[in-house]
């Protein structure tokens, strides 16, 4: 497998010895741009070998299973955790619109309610995505994979399928989805990171319904080709629409297996073409990706390199606020800081730190939206309040208080080679996401200190295992839905590789919303 070196500077592709990063062992496909004389069969494109790997039937490994069973757990919290703020209401509302029989449930409304399945997708992608705060996989791009759940748990309640049927189709969707985050790079060429996946969760209701290749290969095209997007939605002061970008891929790859399923083509070859993706957005004609997939027959098992989030805040930040935490006990008074500059890597550095040249990541009156993606922001807040939270951290209370303001605008980020490295490295046991952190005081002390992973991270000193997934769920919950419900989800989501066709139902959670909209639009 090929790893992309993300940098603007550079257009093709750093070939590595596979033997040394993830996806060891696993055939490498090379992808490239073709002439269109070339007319390149449909089993040698990329899409295709996406499709067949969707498709592709084998036994799902037990802790894959339970790790599913995770993240079906974590997208319910996070998304619970949000249902009454604005953007998910909205996106509720839009839904709502299309209410069907059997469709599929919404996140808070009552068991009667159902939507059509693209919709559910797009009302519960908003709410999955809305606080930043669920699983994440980094490499050559990055990637929120249990953005494939929505879709799939959607079609599968539509289409009465059992909880076995919706396993296949997560261990495919996330198979894919981090395949093409390993290899081709979207935001060195600005390109927002729902390109790679639409594919996956078109790949993935492949799975889950059992498509032939043929249909699946044309729906990945589809997916791909109305979902990519620039990356202005995570640019300057974020707007709401940070949240329903997933969501919209979810609902694009829906629509795109139903066109497929009645027969219509897609735009080909979408990766490879002389005007497709490769040539015209990515690194141009010249460039060579290698693309590291499993072969026909053997497991899935890429959703065990993915990791979620102890603190709702993009990932990145998440071994910084654990960071800012330990050092603040060491500071006696946080009004002697003179200075926080954190050396970190070059994704960090300039996509959530101070060398994104975005002044709103400093501005006291900017939204969620742009706070959880404003390190110099997170790293103050986590400092002096020694904890993290979803709602109290971001207030505009919080963000406003004039000790915060001095203090955050004192933490500037700097590119530290040895970071990027760590960050980029093909041994995923080596990787790291934090950083080395140097504190000035005004008597001239300094205090430092670093971490590479978040204390959460699988190799971190706290890792997420079941308990803290329910832990995480039930503290999210509390106060939004009722014990008992919490009790019936979980026994539901634990018991899902026995769910029998017609129960995934039982995923849904009734928050005592009323179907009744509260914003008015045209649907």
């Amino acid at each position: 497998m090929g790893l992309l070196t993300c940098n603007a500077r550079l257009v093709t592709m750093t070939i590595v010895d596979s033997q040394k990063l993830d996806g060891v062992g696993m055939p490498e496909f090379e992808v490239r741009t073709r002439p269109s004389a070339d007319a390149l069969a449909e089993d040698e494109q990329l899409a295709h070998r996406l499709a067949k790997v969707a498709v592709d039937v084998v036994d799902i490994d037990n802790d894959v299973i339970e790790m599913i069973i995770n993240r079906v757990i974590d997208n319910a919290a996070v998304a619970v955790a949000s249902l009454r703020r604005s953007p998910v209401a909205a996106a509720r509302d839009q839904a709502l619109s299309a209410r069907t029989r059997p469709g599929a449930r919404i996140f808070g409304m009552p068991t009667d309610v159902t939507v059509s399945p693209e919709w559910a997708a797009w009302a519960n992608g908003v709410a999955v995505r809305e606080l930043d705060f669920h699983d994440t996989f980094l490499a050559a791009d990055y990637s929120h994979p249990a953005d494939n759940i929505p879709p799939v748990l959607a079609v599968a309640e539509h289409t009465g399928r059992s909880g076995a049927d919706v396993i296949r189709g997560l261990a495919a969707a996330y198979e894919l989805h981090i395949g093409l985050v390993r290899a081709i790079c979207l935001h060195e060429h600005r390109i927002d990171h729902i390109a790679h996946l639409a594919p996956a969760a078109a790949g993935g209701i492949g799975a889950l319904l059992q498509l032939d290749v043929d249909t699946v290969y044309q729906a990945i095209g589809h997916a791909v080709h109305t979902t990519t997007t620039t990356r202005q939605s995570r640019k300057g002061r974020i707007s709401t629409w940070k949240a329903y970008a997933p969501a919209f891929a979810g609902k694009q790859a829906v629509e795109a297996v139903d066109r497929a399923m009645r027969g219509q083509t897609s735009p080909a070859p979408i990766y490879e073409g002389e005007d497709a993706v490769i040539s015209r957005l990515l690194s141009g004609p010249e460039a060579v990706y290698h693309v590291a997939l499993p072969a026909p027959g053997e497991p899935k098992r890429a959703i065990l390199d993915s990791y979620t989030k102890q603190h709702s805040a993009e990932y990145q930040a998440q071994a910084l606020i654990d960071l800012a935490i330990d050092l603040g006990q060491r500071i006696e008074d946080l009004e002697t800081v003179e200075s926080v500059v954190i050396h970190t890597s070059h994704h960090t550095h300039q996509v959530i730190g101070s060398g994104s040249g975005d002044p709103q990541k400093y501005d006291p009156a900017a939204g969620r939206e742009t706070l959880d993606h404003s390190i110099p922001y997170i790293f103050a807040v986590a400092l002096q309040d020694s904890r993290w939270h979803h709602v109290d951290s971001y207030t505009p209370e919080r963000a406003s208080r004039p000790d915060t303001v001095r203090l955050w605008q004192k933490i500037t980020t700097v590119e530290d080679d040895a970071w990027t490295r760590r960050y980029r490295h093909p041994d995923p046991a080596k990787r790291a996401f934090g950083g080395r952190v140097v504190i000035t005081l005004s008597a001239g002390q300094q205090i430092d200190g670093e971490l590479s992973v978040a204390h959460a991270h699988p190799a971190g000193k706290r890792p997420f295992g079941r308990d803290q997934y329910v832990e995480k769920f039930r503290t999210l919950a509390d106060g939004v839905i009722s014990p008992d419900e919490q009790d019936r989800f979980l026994e539901a989501a634990a018991g899902l590789p026995d769910l029998s066709a017609g129960e995934i139902s039982l995923l849904g959670i009734d928050a005592g919303l009323k179907p009744v909209p509260s914003t008015k639009g045209i649907l």
